[in-house]
């Protein structure tokens, strides 16, 4: 891999220049009320911005030329440049949005807010509200299937799953996991939606066709009291073959065989390890670590943490340009 020069990135950064790293990375940090940005060089830190108060679930647009961030206090959506870091517009939510999801061919943003038990549809050409989606108690996770016809929130208070038609933008199945689900991840090739679940500490596995859990995944890990294991953010690779979860306070992440749904590995990370992100090519895994404020760096094909960066004050998001 090329390294930038440190003097060499210093002067860029001097001359207010923009260096050309294959990619970025983006972490909100809910506490600091910024976003800190990394290369993808040397998985350093080259920049920080403000963006509001409470910033907890970002997105980057698929032609990674925007970045989504949820400022939860502000009660709205804002867009900010991927490139020049400046802000855009301000997109409509109601109160509290928490988690959002981009839909593949970046033509609609979703968004959970928490406070008002509702899914808020985004046409993004236009910057206005398209619909307002009534969902159970305390929405949390959100995700979208690869062809972008199916939504998936997760209520935290309800314990469910809902599954939300892209056209009709109505519930056509809701599914009962177990307590707190936080996130929702379609594998890639859309037969499949994992839900974690904070307090019930497992991982239902959804049919996507039929909406029936085939699977619950539980963790153990030695020397770790039970209730600690609270799994959050999954990410699950691009040939649908390992997953990945955060498991909160437990420090660790669980890797799992995506097809046995063996647990193979905890990775010791950071403490309250948070939410997850790929590189664009599969090779690394970040994870945010919201009270070591630092995110943790994994080598995918080793399952091996390779290095940790401080970041800002209580790290919540993480979001990936494409290359």
């Amino acid at each position: 891999m090329r390294r930038l020069p440190t003097l060499a990135l210093a002067t860029m950064l001097a001359m207010g220049t923009s260096p050309a790293f294959a990619y970025k990375i983006f972490v909100s940090n809910e506490k600091g009320n910024d976003i800190t940005v990394l290369d993808s060089e040397n998985f350093e830190v080259v920049d920080t911005f403000d963006v509001g108060q409470r910033p907890r679930g970002i997105a980057v647009s698929p032609d990674g030329e925007s970045l989504y961030v949820c400022t939860s206090d502000d009660d709205i959506i804002k867009e900010f440049s991927t490139d020049t870091y400046e802000f855009i517009r301000t997109l409509p939510s109601g109160p509290d949005p928490e988690l959002l999801v981009v839909a593949p061919n970046g033509d609609r943003l979703y968004a959970a807010n928490e406070d008002d038990n509702l899914v808020t549809v985004i046409d993004l050409e236009t910057g206005g509200r398209l619909a307002e989606i009534p969902v159970g108690v305390e929405p949390e996770g959100m995700g979208i299937s690869p062809d972008g016809q199916m939504i998936v929130n997760t209520s935290e208070t309800t314990n469910m799953a809902h599954f939300i038609d892209r056209d009709s933008q109505q519930i056509v199945a809701n599914v009962l996991v177990d307590s707190r689900p936080r996130f929702a991840q379609y594998k890639k090739d859309g037969t499949e939606v994992w839900v974690s679940a904070e307090i019930g500490g497992t991982v239902s596995v959804i049919n996507a066709e039929t909406k029936e859990i085939k699977q619950k995944i539980t963790f153990e890990i030695p020397g770790i009291r039970s209730e600690a294991i609270q799994p959050v953010g999954v990410r699950i690779t691009q040939d649908d073959s390992k997953a990945y979860v955060a498991l909160g306070p437990a420090n660790r992440v669980a890797v799992i065989d995506a097809n046995t749904y063996e647990v193979l590995d905890y990775l010791l990370v950071g403490q309250r390890v948070w939410q997850l992100a790929f590189s664009p090519d599969g090779e690394y895994l970040f994870t945010t670590n919201g009270i070591s404020n630092d995110i943790s760096i994994v080598d995918v094909s080793e399952d091996e943490v390779i290095k940790s960066v401080q970041v800002g004050q209580q790290p919540w998001g993480v979001a990936v340009t494409p290359e």
